[in-house]
């Protein structure tokens, strides 16, 4: 018989070989799901991974895969800080809502000011606002002992009612028309976040993933919050003894992840999405979960991971048009990725031993 026995000591081998291995059953699995939709699954594949950076339209798929990761890294940066702590932030969706709502508002409460003051502003209005959001779970579970997983993901579909009325109420545009939304701020110079080198796909939201992923680096390796809230995550009683508060982690993690969330809401709303409407979220928050863990809660390896999810954005959309597959088979083959992680992640902790079935 076959039994899984605990490691001693997590497998180094196993947890980088884990992310590697989920990608290659994911192409498995997703290659007979494209072939049930009678799809050649070799070009499907090929499609998703390969045109966006080596195909005929590479220089259009290129840049829009920075414009797809940057906000799925600064998110996942913030959830594996909670993560790697045993605080189990689920909502990020709704602080990367609620963040670009503060953002915008900002922008459409001075427009049509000018001024270099105006962008920053914004991006503090949008961290701010992630922030605070964040802070109702992690008050609840400080105060109340509540389960940061339930209210911070039902305040997820708080965000989304809101976002709707903002965009019919307060935020609508004056001169839309009564459509709903807001204005759009890429014809707003001073808010609009506009690529830095043109047609590169960088702006400021790629420049804030590239300085979280280092400051990440640098928290969790050579400062002492950083040993805080791996020993939090690691040794909880030990943690205590060692002088930790508990109250502390649990309000920093989910303060922080509220707060990146929330930037980059703001960088998506005054870049490539330009306004706020009914429909503002598109999932990121969600996705950023499956990046923090196939980055293993690391940050250089979150950010591999973003770009990894990010070509599947891309690639989904080409295949979407050119192979006429449906939006929801893509969506099911982003989530083979966190499934078939979590499935091989197991042999990081435990192994297949073999015993007679006497001993059993």
């Amino acid at each position: 018989m076959l039994r899984l026995e605990r490691r001693a000591t997590p497998s180094k081998l196993w947890a980088w070989a884990a992310p590697v291995l989920a990608v290659v059953f994911t192409m498995l699995a997703g290659g007979a799901l494209f072939a049930a939709f009678g799809t050649d699954p070799v070009l499907a594949i090929r499609t998703i991974f390969w045109d966006p950076l080596f195909g005929e339209f590479a220089f259009f798929y290129r840049p829009q895969l920075l414009l797809k990761a940057a906000p799925l890294v600064l998110i996942a940066l913030g959830l594996a800080m909670g993560f790697r702590a045993g605080v189990w932030n689920i909502g990020a969706e709704g602080q990367y809502i609620v963040g670009a709502i503060c953002g915008a508002a900002v922008a459409l409460a001075l427009y049509p000011a000018e001024s270099w003051l105006l962008f920053p502003a914004m991006v503090a209005a949008g961290a701010l606002g992630g922030w605070a959001w964040g802070m109702i779970p992690a008050l609840l579970r400080v105060r109340f002992g509540t389960n940061e997983i339930l209210v911070s993901l039902m305040l997820v579909y708080v965000a989304e009612k809101l976002v709707a009325a903002m965009a019919l109420g307060l935020l609508r545009d004056p001169e839309g028309r009564g459509f709903p939304g807001s204005r759009n701020l890429q014809s707003y110079p001073s808010a609009h976040n506009a690529e830095i080198i043109a047609g590169s796909g960088v702006h400021w939201g790629v420049v804030a993933a590239l300085i979280a992923v280092i400051g990440g680096y640098v928290l969790l390796s050579h400062h002492v919050r950083g040993f805080h809230i791996r020993l939090s995550g690691a040794a909880p009683k030990a943690a205590r003894f060692a002088g930790v508060i508990p109250a502390r982690v649990v309000i920093f993690c989910l303060g922080l992840s509220g707060a990146l969330a929330g930037m980059a809401g703001l960088f998506e709303v005054a870049g490539p999405a330009g306004q706020i409407t009914i429909e503002f979220g598109v999932g990121y928050g969600f996705t950023a979960i499956i990046v923090a863990f196939l980055g293993r809660l690391h940050p250089f390896g979150i950010l591999a991971a973003g770009l990894l999810m990010a070509l599947t954005y891309v690639g989904g959309e080409a295949a979407q048009a050119g192979l006429q597959l449906p939006a929801a088979a893509i969506q099911v083959f982003q989530g083979m990725l966190l499934f078939f992680l979590l499935a091989v992640d197991v042999f990081t902790h435990f192994r297949v031993r073999r015993i007679r079935v006497r001993e059993a």
